[in-house]
């Protein structure tokens, strides 16, 4: 049940206008700050995991592995997804609520 709450919360965020998605936008959203929580997809290499892990430590942006590629883009409405961010405190908050 939280599980699906939290990817209704995504879809929610996306039609909000709170939510971004890509490698280069969210990297770029993470060294300015501009997010608040990333998720990233399970099946995403090590390599992005590793990155993307190494910039939220050193930025302080809360991270969350969980999910799929396609469950994500599911939930926000286009192709499959690796990573996300939610540029809302508050969304990310409800959001990280639920993936835990």
């Amino acid at each position: 049940m939280k599980a699906d709450k939290a990817l209704s919360l995504l879809g929610l965020a996306t039609r909000a206008g709170k939510l971004i998605s890509g490698d280069e936008i969210v990297l770029k959203a993470v060294r300015q700050r501009n997010c608040s929580l990333v998720i990233i997809a399970g099946d995403a290499s090590s390599n992005t995991k590793k990155k993307f892990a190494d910039k939220c430590r050193t930025y302080g942006i809360q991270l969350a592995e969980a999910y799929d590629r396609e469950q994500l883009g599911k939930a926000i409405g286009k192709e499959d997804r690796v990573i996300i961010a939610i540029t809302d405190a508050q969304f990310a908050a409800l959001i990280a609520s639920h993936l835990s």
